[in-house]
């Protein structure tokens, strides 16, 4: 089988496509014929930073896949061969990620995929959609499953609602009955977080965005999911309601200034998480997210808000590019090609 693979921390061109058995699965293990791969951020930062040390002397990337059970090991008894599935975590284990035609990992990291989602959704839960569902799920009052009404009564803002993980907190918050405003950076993302399903989309770059946000919620918003906080503070601050959360998945500034009066005054409550640090926790969100899709909840594509960008591959270290050049839209590779 063809797989792409690293042995050493380095720029895309690190990235090699080679030969190598197809894997057998083990006890509590299954074997997936993946269809398409997910890119996300942490791919590359895993492969080019220096900081994260390589877990083994090579490494296959990419945590999230949409593909069929092609085989099954021992004691497995929840899969079968045919099953669809969408994976997530793959890249976890030694040469088990996703860039590669077959991939083996354990039954409790894969779950099924409706029949009405194409493996281009499969291969877009994971990392985004796991993310996205702990920053709605982490307020102090607030639930900690999802599912339609979870939300109900709850104003939910969205910042940087075209990308991949605002593009999932838009459409989890929308099923499971939040008002959903997002903001976003012009016309062409704003097109994209109302295809989405958001109710309100505010270009932060245009008027006043507070303004716009607090016409909307005149108390101001209970959850903030934020991608970065350190530009995004003062609006933030400006929108939130007494006791609400901000929600911290990502961002590219090392640090943020905060007003600790204002924050006492608000009852802030700053929820700064890793999504791997809980993998009881990404279970169950991943039980709700595949009810989100066997609902129809978790579209992709240009008409539902994130375009596909497809690499074959042999062109992963393309893929790589795009998404570290911040690419707008789902950036997958089809091993099938």
């Amino acid at each position: 089988m063809r797989a792409v693979l690293y042995r050493e921390i380095g720029a895309p061109s690190v990235l090699e496509l080679v030969e190598r058995d197809v894997p057998e699965p083990g006890p509590g293990e299954v074997r997936v014929r993946v269809h398409v791969s997910g890119v996300n951020p942490t791919d590359w930062r895993a492969r080019s930073t220096p900081a994260w040390p390589m877990p083994y002397p090579e490494v296959i990337p990419h945590h999230d896949g949409g593909g069929v059970i092609d085989a099954v090991g021992p004691g497995v008894e929840s899969f079968a061969p045919g099953d669809r599935v969408w994976v997530t975590l793959a890249a976890g284990g030694h040469m088990s990620g996703t860039a590669q035609e077959f991939t083996v990992l354990p039954a409790s990291l894969v779950r099924a995929l409706p029949e009405n989602a194409s493996f281009e959704v499969g291969a877009s839960l994971g990392v985004p959609a796991l993310t996205a569902h702990r920053a709605l799920t982490v307020a102090e009052n607030g639930p900690r499953r999802l599912a339609p009404k979870a939300l109900d009564g709850t104003t939910v803002l969205v910042t940087g609602g075209a990308g991949a993980v605002g593009h999932a907190a838009i459409q989890l918050a929308r099923w499971a009955g939040a008002t959903v405003i997002t903001t976003v950076s012009g016309p062409e993302k704003a097109a994209l977080a109302t295809a989405a399903g958001a109710h309100h989309v505010v270009d932060y770059r245009e008027g006043d965005p507070a303004a716009e946000i607090r016409a909307v919620a005149e108390d101001g918003v209970d959850v903030v999911v934020e991608v970065a906080v350190a530009r995004n503070i003062d609006l933030d601050l400006a929108v939130l309601k007494s006791n609400g959360t901000i929600a911290v998945y990502a961002d590219d500034s090392p640090k943020v200034e905060l007003d600790i009066l204002r924050n006492l005054r608000l009852n802030t409550r700053f929820q700064f998480f890793v999504l791997f640090a809980d993998l009881d926790r990404m279970a169950a969100a991943a039980d709700d997210v595949t009810e989100a899709v066997r609902d129809g909840a978790m579209g992709v594509g240009t008409e539902h808000g994130l375009p596909i960008i497809r690499f074959p591959l042999a062109e992963t270290a393309a893929a790589h590019t795009a998404v570290q050049d911040h690419a707008v839209g789902k950036v997958v590779v089809d091993p099938t090609v």
